[in-house]
């Protein structure tokens, strides 16, 4: 690390807390405002599509229009969470017990930025941010770092109209992008929340500084006889296909009931999906990984361009590959994360075969992330969801478009998924403005609550 880098970061941190003891004096309708004002601004279509056409030009990776409707979808949700929910001064009051709960700011959030989700990370966790009035730094990938500047920009702007401090939010600025100031950031920071690859992630929770990370994802759906197929592969396709298959949360594999398996597959087909022959399946293994890395060639790219990489010729029409496999772990990469167009078929008999598939998967790749059941069968549904280390089961839905929340289900809207203890996180949940506040507990005396030894321990005490 170099001396500059510390200096650096130094610097932003004392602006950062300057600006958060002037927001130490919000109130609940300042912070609320002030979020409300940061989305408003965010989703209107001129920004929004500028926002989306940057990202996709600057990273290559993915497209406009999966990055516009993120935009669109989980600031919107984010901020609809938000609405009515307590985060300054009392936030809670039990008259029973006697306990008052206080929320109050954590200071500055050091904010990790992945390239494969560049537009909307950063405007949801500065409204996380603002909502618990706190700072934010918002350290980019190099790859998108102009991207995160142009955003940082019309928030930084917004606060300014508002009436608040700038450097609420602070990014990064792009000539001063590295792992050295992301480093250092860490550690200066009071809270990291950290998004990307495993390796940011593992260096958020050895910064000595309280972080929550996100796990590697590696999605597996379970496919039974109960469901309309069609309907089915609808639902994949438009989960494989989003924004070319940035998402962790994406399908990187189906496990299908063995009765329904050719039925599916041709269900898949109408819906776009190309089967990859034995012959292509090892021409695309080895475009898509080489040294057992995955390649950035393929890596959130159209399928024109993996099939040109892979010497495949793609009928016209088809949007995903399919790729079938009985295998799982090291020795078959296709059972692992693709973060591509990319989904892997296996079969199952009766349905405990299903739950095994599943663990096995997310063992090799993915542990504590989700899985997702496309089913009728409310004991197997239960089954999955009792017998699995995931910590999101999504029923009957597009994966990756309902894992970090949408209009149609309950999940928390978020960009930032935690994996709990299986995936190396400290949290389980989708990660909102909720972890981004400390919480002080006040409480006056009541009348002894304790019970009598018979009450307490029962027949044990005869055995």
């Amino acid at each position: 690390m170099s001396i500059n880098a510390k200096e650096y970061v130094s610097n932003l941190i004392e602006r950062a807390r300057k600006a958060q003891a002037i927001a130490d004096t919000f109130t609940q309708e300042k912070v609320d405002e002030l979020c409300t004002a940061i989305a408003w601004n965010i989703v209107k279509p001129e920004n929004a599509e500028k926002i989306a056409e940057m990202a996709v030009e600057e990273s290559g990776l993915g497209n406009y229009e999966g990055k516009y409707a993120k935009l669109m979808t989980k600031i919107r949700g984010g901020l609809r969470d938000m609405k009515g929910q307590k985060s300054v001064g009392v936030i809670e009051r039990d008259d029973e017990k006697k306990i008052i709960k206080i929320a109050k700011p954590v200071g500055v959030v050091a904010a990790l930025v992945p390239c494969t989700n560049p537009e909307a990370t950063p405007v949801l966790k500065s409204m996380f941010a603002i909502k618990g009035r706190n700072a934010i730094i918002l350290a980019p990938h190099p790859r998108t770092k102009k991207t995160n500047t142009y955003i940082v920009n019309i928030m930084r702007e917004t606060l300014k109209k508002f009436g608040a401090p700038e450097d609420l939010i602070i990014p990064v600025e792009p000539e001063y992008v590295s792992m050295d100031v992301s480093g250092e950031l860490m550690k200066q920071a009071d809270l990291v929340l950290a998004t990307g690859g495993g390796g940011m992630v593992k260096a958020a929770y050895s910064s000595g500084t309280p972080a929550y990370g996100v796990g590697q994802g590696n999605a597996v759906t379970v496919v039974d006889e109960t469901v309309d197929l069609k309907e089915t592969a609808n639902k994949i396709m438009r989960s494989k296909t989003f924004d070319f298959a940035t998402s962790c949360s994406t399908e990187n594999s189906c496990v299908v009931q063995e009765d329904i398996y050719d039925d599916f597959v041709k269900a898949m087909e109408a819906e776009g999906g190309y089967l990859v022959s034995p012959e292509e399946k090892e021409k695309l293994q080895k475009a898509m990984w080489h040294d057992g890395h995955l390649s950035s060639a393929i890596v959130a790219q159209a399928p024109e361009v993996i099939a040109k990489e892979a010497g495949i010729e793609l009928p016209e029409g088809k949007t995903f590959f399919m790729v079938e496999e009985t295998g799982i772990g090291p020795d078959y990469p296709f059972s692992g994360e693709k973060l591509s167009v990319v989904t892997t078929l296996f079969k199952y008999k009766e349905f405990e075969e299903a739950i095994e598939k599943v663990n096995a998967i997310t063992s090799y790749h993915g542990r504590g992330h989700s899985c997702g059941i496309h089913s009728n069968n409310e004991d197997r549904i239960l089954a999955l969801a009792l017998n699995t280390k995931t910590s999101r089961v999504m029923v009957r839905q597009p994966q990756c478009l309902a894992n970090s929340g949408a209009w149609t289900n309950g999940m928390p809207m978020t960009l930032t998924l935690g994996c709990g203890t299986w995936g190396g996180n400290i949290a389980s949940e989708n990660i909102t403005w909720k972890h981004l506040i400390n919480v002080t507990w006040v409480s006056a005396p009541i009348e002894s609550t304790q019970p009598t030894d018979e009450e307490l321990f029962g027949d044990i005490m005869n055995k």
